[in-house]
């Protein structure tokens, strides 16, 4: 039985391979990223765990007896799902294993944002000393509306660490149960309405069909002026463009992204230009335990699905 790790971006594969090996699975790995390094990677794989690499429609149909593709992470924009479910391979993510770290690091946005953390301390690292932004600018959560888009483990996990400060919570996800949001301290809302009336907008909802780009120039204009927008999710739910345009007429006052639309980020893009932006490298679950926890879920996952075992989070409802 053999397991193909198509790319990855850890130091080595030896917590697989642990894992892989008590199962009697052999473990070979790549880091192909084009259909033809792919193709000739997965076809005989009985399990397939990937990271970035774009599983397509051409490479998952080189697949001759694969049992399961398994993605290092929560989001699977990366794996054609249709294309998987015609072939009857069940597709899985790990959808706990980093809920805390991306939380608190949507947070550390936020309050860098609207403590303005980050201008003031390369003001002071500059020689300069005293306020370097209007007054305006630097603004408490409690005195704030917070919109989160979004209701799954870390939407809910965002909301939780928000209704600490005092705020208001606006919450919208339309599949989540308005008596929860209610439970969780949050307020239930449209997502017209959380665009137009939140003074920070966080983005915690995957890439679909229905949520790319739905920050564009249009759901913009509808925004406040002067609003914050976080993204920790996924790039292509923010018009980059578009984005760019907000910031440079102050319809947003700032952002933080740890996502973009491309990754990395063009050296030329003009969004790197910009001072009132945080950027990270899209690194918002990274921890050693969140790591750990990822990688053995993954190539758990893979050996199940070799023993012919029922797998858990099935994102394509194969079964």
């Amino acid at each position: 039985m053999r397991a193909v790790v198509t790319d990855y971006t850890f130091p080595d594969l030896e917590l697989e391979k642990e894992i892989l090996s008590a199962a009697g699975v052999a473990l070979h790995s790549g880091q192909a990223r084009t259909a033809s390094d792919l193709v000739s990677l997965v076809a005989d794989a009985d399990a397939v765990i990937t990271q970035f690499a774009p599983l397509n429609a051409e490479v998952i149909g080189a697949m001759k007896k694969a049992k399961a593709i398994v993605r290092y992470g929560i989001g699977v924009d990366n794996v054609d799902l249709e294309a998987a479910r015609a072939r009857g391979i069940p597709v899985c993510n790990v959808p706990d294993y980093c809920i805390a770290e991306v939380a608190d690091h949507t947070l550390a946005f936020i309050l860098a944002l609207t403590r303005q953390v980050l201008v003031h301390s390369n003001r002071v690292h500059a020689g300069t000393w005293g306020l370097g932004t209007p007054l305006a600018s630097l603004r408490s959560l409690a005195d704030m509306t917070v919109g989160v888009v979004g209701f799954g483990r870390i939407g809910r996990a965002v909301v939780k660490r928000l209704t600490a400060f005092g705020g208001r919570v606006l919450v919208h996800d339309p599949v989540a149960d308005p008596a929860e949001v209610e439970a969780a301290s949050g307020v239930p809302s449209d997502l017209g309405g959380l665009f137009a009336l939140s003074d920070c907008v966080t983005l915690h909802c995957p890439s679909t069909a229905q949520t790319r780009g739905m920050v564009n120039r249009q759901t913009l204009a509808a925004m406040k002026t002067g609003v914050l927008l976080v993204n920790l999710a996924r790039g292509d739910l923010v018009d980059s463009g578009a984005l760019v345009e907000a910031l440079d007429t102050g319809k947003l006052s700032g952002a933080a992204l740890d996502v973009f639309s491309p990754e990395p980020i063009p050296p030329d893009h003009a969004i790197l230009k910009r001072d009132n932006v945080i950027l990270a490298p899209h690194i918002a679950s990274a921890s050693v335990p969140a790591v750990g926890r990822l990688r053995r879920a993954a190539a758990s996952l893979a050996a199940a699905a070799i023993r012919g075992e029922v797998l858990g989070s099935v994102v394509n409802g194969v079964v």
